[in-house]
């Protein structure tokens, strides 16, 4: 069948399904050629074009991602789709926590570190079902604190300020902390403002805190740090600290629809959350398989991290030339203030095709702008003259 001859029948099928049958194409679609493919399905009256898309730096993921041996491996495995991943999920619980240097009882695998933190927001929530709150900075990744209040918490939001530097001030998220406080958020390096908060004092603050109340530690950006392992709170695990670190692929790995991240925390804390999510079984076949090929491929890692520190070096000069003044970043994306309202900022640089995000605190418009491609980046700052 002929590409013409398949449209025209494809229009009298849909014409048909509609009651239109026997109504000329260019009366009942006036304008579009092809209306099934328009996100809103089938549509009579034309939508106003969009700007193209010339780069996405709104999600903060990696566009160098996944590696080649990875999308390799889903090739692979692709045909052994309709097997449950069980065997394979194993070996990557044990691969996490030699890594790790942990006992596997102190992993709980999951579909992104998304479902990890909703299973630990209602562990927490239920676990005292009246009186208890949520301690955390704001603004933050809102993942878990959005899930807590919706199960009950009450949120008790500690604001950065620009006479922190807006880190994470762990003095006055200490002061808010009360017998009634069931739990502490923290990312680190935070986002969206991609501050990492000083390993030794949040350490000094673990200490101090989690005997009593326990500390969530979302570390999704630390392999953006120039010291992950120095950063990372993993050891406060070993030293069976009522700590609880998540981790995601979504990140440096590229695997931010692949859906693979992990907890880490003692035994008796993994056991408590563990039924508030569906315990590893989640994950794909196609996502193990390729997560047990991507942790171990130190190579790709050194060089997307390389990758993204160019784009970055490129973001500062750009930034600067224009006017503006980022925060220092040790993450895959970079928050600056902005001299025009967040919403007017967004708009006006997505008519520039430039997707970005954007967030009102301490009485200030802020920009977030992930990290792409030094082709998106160089789209970015076309963008940002014409606007500036």
């Amino acid at each position: 069948m002929s590409q013409i001859n398949r449209r025209d029948w494809l229009r009298a099928g849909l014409l048909s399904g509609l009651g239109l049958a026997g109504m000329p194409v260019t009366n009942a679609f006036a304008g579009s050629c092809e209306p099934w493919l328009d996100d809103a399905g089938p549509a009579l009256i034309p939508a106003a074009p969009k700007p193209m898309l010339k780069a996405r730096l709104s999600a903060n993921e990696n566009p160098y991602g996944p590696s080649p041996k990875v999308i390799k491996t889903i090739n692979e495995v692709a045909p052994d789709g309709y097997l449950y991943a069980m065997e394979y999920s194993r070996q990557f619980k044990k691969m996490v926590a030699e890594e790790e240097g942990v006992p596997e009882e102190c992993v709980l695998l999951g579909a992104g570190s998304g479902e990890l933190l909703n299973a630990t927001a209602m562990y927490y929530a239920y676990k005292t079902p009246t009186g208890n709150n949520l301690v955390f900075p704001d603004p933050t990744f809102e993942a878990l604190p959005r899930a807590a209040i919706k199960h009950g918490m009450a949120a008790e939001r500690v604001p950065l300020v620009a006479a922190d530097g807006y880190d994470q001030n762990l003095q006055k998220l200490s002061d808010r902390i009360t017998g009634k406080t069931s739990l502490v958020y923290l990312c680190n390096p935070n986002n969206p403002t991609a501050i990492l908060t000083n390993p030794a004092k949040l350490r000094s603050f673990i200490e101090a805190t989690a005997d009593k109340t326990p500390v969530f530690i979302d570390e999704a950006y630390i392999d953006y740090v120039a010291d992950p392992k120095a950063a990372s709170m993993v050891d406060m695990v070993r030293k069976g600290k009522n700590v609880i670190i998540s981790r995601t692929f979504s990140k440096v790995h590229g695997f931010a629809g692949l859906r693979i991240g992990y907890l880490l925390a003692k035994p008796e804390i993994i056991a408590q959350i563990a039924p508030f999510s569906p315990n590893g079984q989640g994950v794909s076949m196609t996502s193990v398989r390729a997560a047990l090929t991507s942790m171990p491929d130190k190579e790709f890692i050194k060089w997307s991290l390389g990758k993204t520190a160019e784009s970055k070096t490129y973001l500062a000069k750009v930034l600067k030339e224009n006017g503006y003044e980022p925060l220092p970043s040790d993450a895959n994306f970079v928050m600056f203030p902005i001299r025009m309202k967040g919403e007017d900022f967004v708009s006006k640089m997505m008519e520039n095709g430039v997707s970005i995000r954007q967030w009102k605190f301490d009485g200030q418009y802020w920009c977030r702008v992930s990290l792409g491609t030094m082709a998106q980046m160089q789209a970015f700052a076309e963008g940002l003259k014409v606007i500036s």
